[in-house]
C-alpha cells in the first residue's frame, strides 16, 4: 500500500476561550483541517472532516474478536430476530428446518460481514466516509442517510418496546403502578411516558460518551443475555417436561418446505442488510482483519445455531405446553409466577435491549448527522440530536401503523440492498481494494472521489433500477413468492449494473489514512 509522509494529526482538546467556555464545534474542525492539510499536502476541507469522521489510526485500536463477537452476541438475540424466528414456528417449519433456514442466512451473512468489516478495518472510516469512495463526496450523503433515517426510526420503536417491558418489571415490583397504567397522553400512560424517557435519557448517556463507552457496554451485556435466553430456555424445556413440538405445526414437505426454508435464509440477512452496509462503522477500529473473522465466526454461525436451539425450544416447549405459539420471549417472561425471577428476566430484556438499540439503530444516525455538518456536530452533540428525533416522532405511533411499518420503512430498507451492491462492487471488483483516503476528505475537483460536482453519477444510475426492481419485488402482490429474496435482487442488480457502467478509464490509487488518523477512542 503507497502511504503519506508519516506525520499525524492529534485532535487536542477543544480550546477554551479566556471566559473558560469552549470554542465552537466549527473553530475545534478547522484547527484540525489545518493540521491535517499541514500534514497531507491536500486540501482538507472542514465540510468532510472533523475527528469522528477522520480515518483511525491503526495503533491503539480495541475492537478485538471479542467485542465483534459480543455486538453480535447482543443483537442476534433481540426481541425482534426472536419474533422472526418464531415467526418461521408459526408459519410450520420444524425444529430442524428452523435451524437449517438459519444456518442458509449465517453462512451468507458471514461472508458478507466480512467483506464488509475488512474495508473499514484497511481504511479506518465510518460508512457516510466509505460510501464516498463510490457515490462521490457529496452524493454519500444521500445513501448514509436512508440508512440513519431507517436506524433513527427504530431507535424510537426499540425504545418504546423497552419500555413495554420496563412497565412490566415496575408493576410486578410495585402493583400500585398499575393506576399510572391506564390514560393516555399523546399514545403512552403516564408510566408509559416516565418508562420509555427514562429509558431514552440511560441511551443518550451511554452514546455521549462515545464508541469505547459503546464497546464496553456491549462487552457487558453479551454475556448477560446468553446466559439469560440460555437459562429461559432451560426453564420452558423442564415446564414442558422435556418434550418439545420438533415437526412443524402446518405439516410443510417437498417444494413448500424448501422455499419457505430458503426464504427464511434470505430474510435473516435482509433483516441484517443494515449492518452489512455499516459495519465498517465498528471494524474501523477493530485490530486485525483475524479479530473480524474471529468475531464474525463465532458471533454469527455458531451463536446463530445456539440462538436457532433456543428459539425451538421456547416455541417447541411452550407449544407442548399450552398448545399456543408465542411471539417473542416477551411473552414466557410475562408468565413467570415468581416475581424475583420476572424482574430478573425483564431487566435482563432490558439491558438487551439498549445494547441492540446503541449498536443497530444509535451509530448510523449519529455518523450520518455528522457527517452532514462536520462543523456543527459532533459524535456527542449528533447523538442527542438523534434521539430527539427518535422521541418527537413518537415512535409508538409508528409501530402500531402497520402502513407506515411496511411501506415507508420497509420501502427505505429496500433501498440498502442496492446501496450495499454498488459500494461492493465498486471497491472489490472495480478498484480491488485500492482506496486514495486523504482524497476522501477534499473538495478539489480533481479529486478522485469529486466526480462531477461531488456526485458519481455512474453510481446513481446504477441505483435506480436496482432500487427499483427492489421495491417492486418486495411490495408488488404479484411478485410475493419472490418477496423474502428482495434484498438480494437489488443488491445484485445493483452490483452488476454498477459494474457495467462503471469508469475503467480511472486510474486507482492506494494511500493510507495514516497522515490524518486520530486515534481510535472516540
Amino acid at each position: 500500500m503507497q502511504t503519506t509522509p508519516p506525520v499525524s494529526v492529534e485532535p487536542a482538546p477543544a480550546p477554551t476561550a479566556p471566559s473558560g467556555q469552549h470554542v465552537h464545534q466549527a473553530e475545534a474542525t478547522d484547527a484540525l483541517c489545518h493540521a491535517a492539510s499541514t500534514a497531507t499536502g491536500r486540501d482538507i476541507s472542514p465540510t468532510l472532516y472533523n475527528a469522528d469522521l477522520a480515518p483511525t489510526k491503526r495503533q491503539g485500536r480495541r475492537w478485538t474478536g471479542y467485542s465483534i463477537f459480543t455486538l453480535w452476541a447482543n443483537d442476534v438475540h433481540s426481541l425482534g430476530n426472536y419474533a422472526f424466528a418464531v415467526g418461521l414456528f408459526s408459519l410450520g417449519l420444524g425444529g430442524w428446518q428452523i435451524l437449517t433456514a438459519l444456518a442458509i442466512g449465517a453462512v451468507l451473512l458471514f461472508i458478507l460481514l466480512n467483506f464488509s468489516g475488512f474495508m473499514g478495518q484497511k481504511t479506518g472510516v465510518p460508512f457516510p466516509v466509505m460510501s464516498r469512495i463510490s457515490f462521490g463526496i457529496r452524493g454519500a450523503q444521500f445513501a448514509s442517510l436512508i440508512r440513519g433515517a431507517v436506524a433513527v426510526a427504530w431507535f424510537g420503536i426499540q425504545t418504546f418496546l423497552a419500555s413495554v417491558v420496563l412497565r412490566v418489571m415496575l408493576v410486578a415490583m410495585v402493583p400500585s403502578l398499575r393506576e399510572l397504567d391506564t390514560n393516555s397522553i399523546l399514545g403512552l400512560s403516564t408510566l408509559g411516558w416516565i418508562s420509555f424517557v427514562v429509558l431514552w435519557i440511560v441511551q443518550l448517556v451511554i452514546v455521549s460518551f462515545g464508541m469505547e463507552m459503546i464497546r464496553k457496554y456491549e462487552a457487558f451485556a453479551g454475556p448477560i443475555i446468553l446466559l439469560t435466553m440460555v437459562l429461559l430456555a432451560i426453564w420452558v424445556f423442564i415446564e414442558a417436561r422435556g418434550s418439545i413440538q420438533w415437526t412443524g405445526i402446518r405439516g410443510l414437505e417437498g417444494g413448500d418446505m424448501w422455499r419457505t426454508i430458503f426464504a427464511g435464509g434470505a430474510l435473516w440477512v435482509a433483516i441484517y442488510g443494515t449492518f452489512v452496509l455499516n459495519f465498517c462503522d465498528f471494524t474501523r477500529s477493530a485490530v486485525s482483519k483475524k479479530s473480524i473473522v474471529r468475531g464474525n465466526f463465532w458471533g454469527i454461525p455458531i451463536n446463530m445455531l445456539l440462538f436457532g436451539a433456543i428459539v425451538v425450544i421456547l416455541a417447541g416447549g411452550q407449544y407442548k405446553i399450552n398448545g399456543t405459539v408465542i411471539e417473542t420471549p416477551s411473552d414466557i417472561v410475562e408468565g413467570i409466577p415468581n416475581t424475583l425471577f420476572l424482574v430478573l428476566a425483564c431487566l435482563a430484556i432490558l439491558i438487551l435491549t439498549i445494547a441492540v438499540n446503541l449498536m443497530a439503530n444509535f451509530v448510523a444516525p449519529v455518523y450520518a448527522l455528522t457527517n452532514l455538518f462536520p462543523k456543527r456536530l459532533n459524535f456527542r452533540s449528533a447523538a442527542w440530536v438523534s434521539g430527539t428525533i427518535g422521541l418527537v416522532i413518537l415512535p409508538w405511533n409508528l409501530y402500531n401503523n402497520p402502513l407506515v411499518i411496511v411501506y415507508f420503512l420497509g420501502g427505505l430498507g429496500a433501498l440498502l440492498g442496492p446501496l450495499f451492491g454498488v459500494v461492493m462492487a465498486d471497491y472489490w471488483l472495480l478498484r480491488r481494494g485500492k482506496v486514495n483516503v486523504p482524497e476522501l476528505y477534499t473538495e478539489n475537483a480533481d479529486g478522485a472521489y469529486f466526480y462531477k460536482k461531488g456526485v458519481n453519477p455512474r453510481a446513481v444510475i446504477a441505483l435506480v433500477p436496482a432500487s427499483v426492481l427492489a421495491i417492486l419485488v418486495a411490495f408488488v402482490p404479484a411478485f410475493e413468492p419472490a418477496a423474502p429474496f428482495a434484498w438480494f435482487f437489488g443488491a445484485g442488480v445493483g452490483a452488476l449494473s454498477y459494474y457495467v457502467i462503471a469508469d475503467r478509464k480511472q486510474r486507482f490509487q492506494d494511500v493510507d489514512g495514516e497522515a490524518i488518523a486520530v486515534a481510535s477512542t472516540h
